[in-house]
């Protein structure tokens, strides 16, 4: 094909194979990296026009600073496509990776995009967002197909809050679920949970018609409805009676959500921004309060106008 890009994918999971596939099937030239793999950095890296890391959110340090040890072209254009934020510094990935690569324009990459489906070849979309809207187009053109259709976008850290909150969220529905309580009770959740990302994102410096776009809301929707999204699992297997360390156990892949759900309580609590939903899937987590409990408390709260 014309204007073949050499793709190098890190991370070997679920959504790094999704990625490495769509890519592919376009004509580009891809290569996959893992830790456990025999192909070092350096080896998988030469020739390459765009970086995506795929990689979970504990390992995305390591990986950095594996970059940072070589010499690349100033040309590359990093993609992150992982959904969390450092439990050290309450970053976002692609602020690490801003901050390690000032020089290099950095794309985030979110969406409505539930891996098993996209490898079904089942029709999904998707946003790519960066300041550097060259980048994104880039980036877009990679990826974009008759299946799998690729917006961009700006607001970077909007695109990428979406993707993140809507995990913490996605375990609440997993509970409503898992407890039977009915559609009224998680059209109600699912709704309220938008509007505590959409006050956290704005809070943070995300554009609020962002998250009503297909990296929030869009995203909101698949996860909590899935059962084949991790931290839906979480939720209902929590309601179901299972410990987490039980579920865990045999999960497969990370429910980013955990994670987020502490370092979201920790910024919450210090910026004094209200997140109740979180409140309750953080106390949930931590073994605090039961599923009911925690839904039941999220009923009792004071009676408010929907909107300030």
């Amino acid at each position: 094909m014309t204007n073949s890009k050499s793709v190098v994918i890190l991370g070997t999971g679920a959504w790094g194979s999704a990625l490495a596939t769509l890519a592919s099937t376009n004509g580009h030239k891809v290569h996959v990296w893992s830790r456990r793999g025999s192909k070092t950095l350096a080896e998988v890296l030469e020739g390459a026009d765009i970086i995506l890391s795929a990689v979970s959110m504990k390992g995305v340090r390591d990986v950095v600073s594996g970059l940072k040890s070589l010499s690349l072209s100033p040309e590359i254009i990093f993609v992150t496509a992982t959904k969390g934020l450092d439990p050290q510094t309450t970053c976002t990935p692609s602020q690490i990776w801003q901050e390690a690569f000032p020089h290099h324009p950095i794309v985030v990459l979110s969406g409505p995009n539930l891996s098993a489906e996209i490898q079904q070849e089942l029709p999904a979309a998707t946003v790519v967002a960066s300041s550097v809207i060259s980048a994104a187009e880039d980036v877009q053109l990679v990826f974009s197909s008759h299946r799998f259709r690729v917006y961009t976008n700006t607001d970077t850290l909007g695109v990428e809050l979406g993707g993140t909150l809507k995990n913490v969220i996605a375990i609440a529905a997993g509970v409503c679920d898992g407890l039977q309580l009915g559609t009224n009770a998680k059209a109600a959740l699912v709704t309220r949970g938008l509007t505590e990302m959409v006050r956290i994102g704005v809070h943070w410096g995300g554009k609020k018609e962002t998250f009503y776009g297909l990296s929030g809301l869009g995203d909101l929707l698949a996860t909590c409805n899935s059962p084949l999204s991790r931290n839906y699992q979480v939720g209902y297997q929590l309601a179901c009676g299972k410990t987490l360390a039980e579920i865990l156990a045999h999960l497969q892949g990370t429910a980013e959500g955990i994670n987020t759900t502490k370092v979201l309580m920790q910024r919450s609590k210090q910026q004094n921004i209200s997140t109740p939903i979180t409140e309750q899937v953080y106390r949930l987590l931590q073994g605090e309060v039961t599923p009911r409990q925690a839904l039941e408390e999220l009923m009792l709260r004071d009676i408010k106008p929907e909107y300030h």
